[in-house]
């Protein structure tokens, strides 16, 4: 097939302007705090005393300088794919013979992610490991999402944003390759697996769309599982209803009115700060502020790509997306034949079940682990990449 401009891989470098940086401080100097109510804490949202030392940090200590060059280490490119830019980190092994990965993140979550894991997955003797677990990353920004930008039309679901994994690494020159992720990057990852398995040799998921026990278990169903899975299973029922109950506001909105936040989300970077830390409070293996889990500096890089940007809302459309689609868009109920791996770590809000996830995956790995929560690429890196290794160091030797 002939490449044409479009297809073409354009270099690409993180250089925010200085204005955009100074207008940042301008913005955090003149915020508007509201009022709170004396003696919440966390029930009600984000706490003011905690968010204005933070901000204060944001303003005062915070180095994005110094974030633009670490990111700037990974070889960075654009391309245009199904009419949308997508943006992507490159990088190569030393080790000729690494398995191509594509590995994704979710929201509220960017490629700022995986800046632990990068290096001992593509060089692992550097970092004590075996030169065969090497990998060759690709690290794309998901349309929408911080440095891809807006898509440029509707209906960018996961199963068309998986397309376009499998477009972006044919034209890299892996036919062959593995996918991983969490959050979105989970349903994005597993639908690649299941569209094109000619082509994924194996998914390693940290999150199981559809894998937790989403109804109240039934004495029937109970009664078809041995006494550790019923406590599981009843486990996964609770915080469920918990996250369903206190914790899907964000979700609620974005998949019925993501314009709306927009405004608000694009306006006060305050305001974006809020609505991601809260999630890092809430979904990390903390017990009272997200620093316990992911470093502060590192959380507010994840927040700057959105906030400088300016994609709080075309990142947000995923979630409207997905609520509204029909057809193969909608959340796919085929098996997956490809090979699959699940870790689990304990303070995943969408707990996942095996015996669930036996009946929708082709399931050759499932590890569950004592500590870590939905960011592991941040707050468990060394849990994560052994997984990583010891799942795909199984593949490669089916395949």
């Amino acid at each position: 097939m002939t490449s044409s401009p479009a297809d073409s891989i354009r270099p690409f470098r993180i250089d925010i302007p200085q204005r955009d940086l100074d207008d940042l401080r301008d913005r955090l100097d003149r915020t508007r705090w509201p009022d709170e109510l004396p003696g919440t804490g966390w029930a009600y949202g984000v706490p003011a005393d905690y968010l204005r030392e933070l901000v204060g940090h944001w303003r005062h200590a915070y180095d994005w300088r110094a974030a633009e060059a670490l990111l700037n280490e990974w070889p960075q490119f654009t391309t245009t794919i199904d009419g949308s830019n997508v943006h992507f980190a490159h990088i190569r092994s030393p080790e000729p013979d690494a398995t191509p990965l594509i590995i994704t993140h979710g929201w509220p979550g960017s490629i700022v992610e995986f800046l632990d894991v990068v290096g001992p997955l593509t060089d692992p003797a550097a970092h004590g490991g075996d030169p065969a677990d090497a990998f060759h990353l690709v690290v794309p920004s998901i349309p929408g999402f911080g440095l891809s930008g807006p898509p440029a039309d509707l209906g960018w679901e996961a199963g068309r944003i998986a397309d376009a994994w499998a477009e972006l690494m044919g034209r890299l020159g892996y036919e062959r390759f593995g996918a991983q992720g969490g959050d979105w990057g989970a349903a994005i990852s597993r639908e690649l697996g299941r569209a094109h398995p000619d082509r994924v040799i194996g998914v390693h998921l940290n999150l199981l769309p559809g894998g937790q026990q989403s109804t109240e278990p039934t004495p029937d169903e109970l009664d078809t599982l041995n006494t550790e899975e019923q406590e599981r299973a009843l486990l996964s029922w609770r915080r469920w209803t918990e996250w369903s109950r206190e914790g899907t506001g964000y979700a609620v909105l974005q998949s019925t009115r993501p314009q709306t936040a927009a405004y608000a989300l694009t306006d006060s970077p305050v305001g974006q700060l809020a609505w991601i830390v809260e999630k890092f409070q809430e979904w990390t293996d903390s017990d009272r502020l997200p620093e316990e889990a992911v470093d502060r500096d590192r959380m507010l890089t994840n927040v700057m790509l959105y906030w400088l940007t300016g994609t709080a809302g075309s990142a947000a459309r995923i979630y409207y997306e997905r609520a509204h689609a029909t057809g193969r868009a909608a959340l796919p109920t085929e098996p997956s034949t490809a090979p699959t791996a699940v870790a689990v770590f304990p303070a995943e809000p969408q707990l996942p079940l095996r015996h669930k996830a036996e009946r929708t995956e082709n399931l050759v790995r499932w590890t569950e682990f004592d500590r870590g929560g939905h960011f592991p690429a941040m707050e468990q890196p060394d849990l994560l990449v052994a997984d990583v290794r010891a799942f795909f160091g199984q593949v490669r030797e089916k395949d």
